[in-house]
């Protein structure tokens, strides 16, 4: 008989008091991107950048000027869609002035410089609340109590919606006020203390960001002092059928031109992007370089994650992986590639067979450089406008695939030659049941291939190729692998296939972690 007078209990409660939030205070999905104590994961500066009782601080005086507009920035991950929340407070003259730049880009190719989307911040009231565009040449999108859809330069709609007068009456220019930017496709929306400050819909093909850098400004002019703190960031599901590709790529490996993870994301994204911008292809693409991301929200919106990287004890998913699974059980997608097929048997080879159907055994599967060559191919979308192909590789094979090929679509299959299993037997190179397959069976072997998850939603992808970062010259291997990735974010894939540009030598070039190895000169006698 005490339940029901509880349950009476606490609803009386909420009706006094309104709803109980959690323990933080926070809504879910916020997660702080700000230690508190340290400019970790931010870029800028130090000369004006600081952190003091709890804030970061952005700071000139009149011997330490500011001689352009500068930035501090995030630099654990890009934004696309989101919710941004937290507390600033600006001091000085009333020439004092800052702003919180979000889906931004490098100007001048300066670490410091942001050119983009600006929440303005000033202590005059003349610009506090308006939407700006850094070094653009838009200039103001949307002035304090606007809302406004942005067509071109000069072409806009324009409606005033709220008294800007009002609105600065509820900001506290000597005191700490909250400031919350969302971003929801090309919906832009600025609220500080609860008030919606600016609403802009950006229509303008040309200059519209979808995705970008995150930063603070001090502005060039007298001394000023800009305060923010209580950082949180929200990732949102992206708009109108959009899908959020996420690359995570490994640590240097082996050398020039081999396990080129960072400029193989890279230049993967790079070909996504161009689709998205020259077909109307629905994705956006975001790289985490040099292992398992730092920023706390990466995956959050993810749609597909893609592991480039080093595997076996190695691998980030394996020291990972329970945190991972969270993922996965949303249905997210996992693509593979070579090495990051790769984990130690056990717990984390069966997550792989849940989440991807195969993976790389050792004592089991086998990692020979040959000649693959590939004539046939399923009706899958994956395979979308592949033509038959040839490539050198290392391709491994013999992979540990789930019983009886469950839910598995074998994707490239293709007769290794004999001298595959010359070596002697090991963890990697050779062992009876390979033999035994290929050698007595001849059965050819598959070193590509989709699966549909036991939960209806989840997709995966195992490539084994990729050791040479040349191959994605290649446009049938590179082409499989694009479609694959969009496959697996449950994207749709053209009949045609994904179209992108063959790279260039200048492209393959670009990011790489080593410098090319040249024969040195021989000595002249």
């Amino acid at each position: 008989m005490l339940r029901p007078f509880l349950v009476l209990a606490f609803a009386l409660l909420v009706l006094q008091f309104g709803p109980v939030s959690n323990a933080s205070g926070q809504d879910d999905g916020f997660k702080s991107i700000f230690d508190g104590q340290s400019l970790a994961g931010w870029t800028g500066n130090e000369k004006f950048w600081r952190v003091e009782d709890g804030a970061i601080v952005g700071e000139s005086t009149e011997s330490n000027k500011v001689d352009v507009n500068r930035f501090l920035v995030w630099e654990q991950g890009e934004v696309d869609d989101f919710v941004l929340r937290l507390k600033f407070r600006v001091s000085g003259t009333e020439r004092a002035n800052s702003g919180v730049q979000f889906r931004s880009e490098l100007f001048n190719g300066e670490k410091d410089r942001l050119s983009g989307y600006q929440a303005d911040i000033d202590r005059s009231g003349k610009y506090i609340g308006i939407l700006y565009s850094e070094r653009t040449g838009r200039g103001i999108l949307c002035q304090r109590g606007q809302k406004v859809t942005l067509r071109g330069k000069k072409d806009k709609d324009v409606e005033n919606v709220s008294d800007p007068a009002e609105i600065l009456k509820a900001i506290d220019m000597d005191g700490w006020n909250e400031m919350e930017i969302s971003a929801r496709g090309n919906h832009l929306v600025t609220r500080i203390n609860g008030k919606v400050t600016s609403d802009v819909t950006d229509e303008d093909k040309q200059q519209y960001k979808k995705s970008g850098l995150l930063g603070f400004q001090i502005h060039v002019g007298p001394p000023m002092k800009i305060e923010f703190k209580d950082i949180q960031l929200k990732r949102l599901p992206l708009q109108n059928k959009t899908k959020k590709i996420v690359f995570v790529a490994g640590k240097p490996s082996h050398g020039y031109g081999s396990h080129e993870h960072n400029a193989g994301c890279l230049l993967l994204a790079k070909s996504l992007e161009e689709a998205a911008s020259e077909t109307g292809l629905a994705v956006v693409t975001t790289v985490y370089k040099n292992g398992w991301p730092a920023d706390p929200t990466a995956l959050d919106n993810a749609d597909t994650v893609v592991v480039y990287c080093d595997g076996g004890g190695r691998h980030y998913l394996h020291k990972n992986g329970e945190a991972f699974e969270d993922i996965m059980r949303r249905g997210v997608g996992l693509a593979c590639i070579h090495y990051g097929v790769e984990v130690p048997k056990g717990m984390s080879g069966q997550r792989f067979l849940n989440w991807i159907g195969g993976y790389f055994e050792t004592d089991w599967s086998v990692n020979p450089h040959w000649l693959a060559k590939f004539e046939k191919f399923p009706e899958h979308p994956t395979t979308n406008g592949v033509s038959p192909f040839e490539i050198q590789d290392e391709w491994y094979y013999h992979m540990r695939f789930s019983p009886e090929m469950t839910r598995v679509t074998p994707l490239l299959t293709a007769m290794p030659p004999v001298e595959t299993l010359s070596r002697k037997d090991g963890p990697h190179s050779g062992n009876p049941a390979v033999r035994e397959a290929v050698l007595k069976k001849k059965q050819p072997q598959h070193v590509a291939w989709a699966f549909e998850r036991g939960d209806g939603r989840g997709r995966g992808f195992g490539f084994t190729g990729g050791h040479f970062h040349r191959n994605w010259q290649n446009d049938d291997f590179r082409k499989l692998v694009l479609n694959s990735i969009v496959w697996t974010a449950h994207g749709d894939v053209p009949d045609s296939g994904i179209e992108s540009t063959t790279p260039t030598e200048a492209d393959l070039e670009a990011n790489q972690d080593y410098p090319e190895r040249k024969p040195k000169a021989k000595a002249k006698g």
